[in-house]
């Protein structure tokens, strides 16, 4: 995993916050803000290459769509958003990157009623190497049964990019990296195969490839693009509900997200059952492709 040795509220750079460019020490918010209390707030998680956004209008869009699951609105259009993310990337010079908007209710009122807090946005913007080793892509990560289970669609807002849904998260996550691992694995509130801590999970069976239906966690931009890449190789993929049980006949598993990009899983450990991968064709293919399409060197990351 990669590791940050800077703190993150004391760099050099700019912020876009709440529409202009601001000192990046100086993009503050108040301690009693909604979204500090309440987890009003939405967020997304996009990937710079060469400079650019990859699928930015996508992004955009979810975040919007988050807002809207979670009552309230982003105050900037398509647009905007678009313009403020040129912005905040030129600003600064961030070629290879993250960025992070998000979105929260301010400090106008306090309680779990919000209609009178005003809606902040923010963009932020730094270099990102690859959020797993080489090492660990070319062997595949490790990564331990999460005891948290995705909840069920009408129990949170599963279909928001939302901030308290990370909540196990970062709680799995923390437990896997106390037992050696990289991610957690996570299963669904009726103990079918879910998503790791913010990455989506594909099986290679057969020849095919089969990945968990998306009704109570995010249908990825990266879990699209790879189902698109696949499909156009003429690979099967199956998008279906599987149990625990159906990683005794994978043959290669990997996990997709914007942070994670196609980075494959050589072991799963934990009270669910162990099993080991080893990365192979399907995983091959499919993270070159996508460093094919979003201009990375097949050669240097593959290495």
């Amino acid at each position: 995993m990669t590791e940050f040795s800077q703190p993150f509220d004391d760099r050099d750079g700019f912020i876009w916050h709440d529409g202009r460019l601001v000192p990046w020490r100086d993009a503050n918010l108040h301690v009693l803000s909604h979204g500090l209390h309440y987890a009003s707030c939405v967020f997304e998680g996009e990937r710079v290459y060469n400079g650019k956004v990859f699928r930015l209008e996508d992004h955009n869009q979810r975040l919007i769509n988050s807002a809207k699951i979670m009552g309230f609105e982003i105050p900037a259009s398509m647009d905007d958003l678009a313009r403020a993310t040129e912005e905040v990337i030129t600003s600064n010079n961030i070629k290879e990157g993250y960025v992070r908007p998000i979105a929260w209710r301010g400090a106008e009122q306090m309680g779990v009623s919000a209609q009178r807090t005003k809606i902040h946005l923010a963009l932020a913007c730094w270099d990102w190497p690859a959020y797993f080793s080489p090492e660990a892509r070319a062997k595949g990560i490790r990564m331990l049964w999460s005891r948290w289970a995705r909840p069920a669609p009408n129990t949170a807002p599963v279909h928001a990019k939302a901030s308290g849904l990370y909540m196990i998260c970062t709680i799995a996550k923390h437990e896997a990296e106390a037992q050696g691992c990289d991610d957690a694995l996570m299963l669904d509130w009726r103990g079918h195969l879910a998503e790791g801590t913010g990455a989506n999970l594909f099986l290679a069976i057969n020849g095919e490839l089969h990945t968990p239906i998306p009704d109570c966690f995010l249908n990825g931009i990266t879990r699209q693009t790879v189902i698109g890449l696949a499909k156009a190789r003429g690979i099967k993929v199956v998008e279906r509900h599987i149990p625990p049980a159906d990683l005794a006949k994978a043959d290669e598993v990997f996990v997709t997200g914007s942070a994670a990009e196609v980075t494959p899983v050589g072991e799963i450990i934990g009270s669910v059952g162990h099993y080991r991968f080893t990365p192979a064709t399907l995983c091959r293919l499919m993270w070159e492709d996508f460093d094919r399409l979003v201009g990375k060197s097949v050669a240097a990351s593959a290495a």
